[in-house]
């Protein structure tokens, strides 16, 4: 999951954001709503990349404390 969102990141705009839906629906073979469950997952991931330094988990275009973010994000590369 890790290695998608920072593909997903490698191909758009130095200061674009993804959502973790993004990511989730890159890993996902299916083409049904299967992306869903991997959504989590995309999370856990972005906050393991924060704690890295690759990557700032964002809502509203500011950074946040992952441990602390509520409700949608975004994931952009680390400044």
């Amino acid at each position: 999951m890790e290695r998608a969102i920072l593909e997903l990141l490698e191909h758009r705009d130095p200061a674009a954001t993804i959502c973790p839906s993004d990511a989730a629906r890159a890993v996902y073979s299916g083409d049904d709503d299967g992306w869903r469950a991997l959504m989590e997952p995309a999370r856990r991931a972005a906050r393991r990349l924060v704690t890295a330094g690759e990557v700032d988990i964002t809502q509203g275009g500011r950074p946040v404390d992952p441990a602390k973010a509520r409700g949608p994000i975004r994931i952009r590369r680390a400044r």
